[in-house]
């Protein structure tokens, strides 16, 4: 079973997240796939832009709880993002949970619709967002994560923009996008790889000090009691224990 489609327009290659079985969450075979995906487009010339998208009514619901991602892989497949010498943008039509919003901000720009609502879950099922932090941090407003990652809220597409996890949102998104995949296609491709870079070196700073903490801070809450009963709870659709 194919979990990536792939299609392209006038050198603009579309990555469609297509799990629709577990609202495309981030298992171990996704996350291979994508990664396969993006070393394609990054060796082919004839690729100017990647837009990663969705299928269904979820852009990503986070880690597989059942099939997770070693978090080494995410890690590595967050970092591929940042470091493709090609701007990968985001088109959001979904909803977006835990671990895909590090997905998302790990893209060069993304654009949502007004049916996508974002939310930080991880605190509800005993867990951090620590790996997603990597590319998270240093593009997001600090006071607003520190509400969205403490307390898990939902948010909207343009709450999302206000605070810089998206780059904008409009009522067709793919209008909004129109105007930015027109301007890709007209840059030339060495000019779009040294300016990412130019954009994307404080992050991979981060990465560099912070990925081994922040991997072994996701391994060791993962194994906890508590994160067993969250995900215990969340599969059998309850309250975990600690709700007061």
């Amino acid at each position: 079973m194919t979990l990536i489609g792939r299609t392209r327009a006038r050198g603009v290659e579309t990555l469609t997240l297509d799990a629709p079985h577990n609202r495309n969450a981030l298992s171990a075979a996704l996350v291979g796939e994508l990664a396969d995906a993006l070393t394609d487009c990054a060796k082919d010339t004839d690729v100017r832009a990647i837009v990663l998208t969705h299928t269904g009514n979820t852009f990503c619901a986070g880690a597989d709880l059942r099939d997770p991602p070693p978090p080494d892989g995410l890690v590595a497949l967050l970092r591929q993002i940042v470091e493709l010498p090609k701007p990968v943008v985001a088109r959001v039509t979904g909803h977006v949970r835990a671990g895909g919003l590090g997905l998302l901000a790990a893209c060069d720009i993304s654009a949502a619709s007004p049916q996508a609502t974002f939310a930080f879950t991880e605190v509800h099922i005993g867990v951090a967002p620590a790996v997603i932090s990597l590319t998270l941090l240093p593009r997001t407003d600090p006071r607003a994560l520190a509400r969205y990652y403490l307390t898990g809220e939902r948010f909207t597409a343009p709450e999302a923009t206000r605070i810089g996890l998206l780059t904008t949102d409009g009522e067709d998104v793919d209008e909004t996008l129109a105007p930015v995949l027109d301007g890709l296609r007209r840059a030339a491709p060495q000019a779009l790889a040294e300016t990412k870079a130019l954009l994307t070196a404080k992050v991979l700073e981060t990465f560099d000090r912070d990925a081994a903490d922040l991997t072994a801070l996701s391994a060791r809450l993962f194994s906890s009691a508590q994160a067993r009963e969250g995900m215990t709870a969340f599969l059998e659709r309850r309250d975990p224990a600690w709700v007061v």
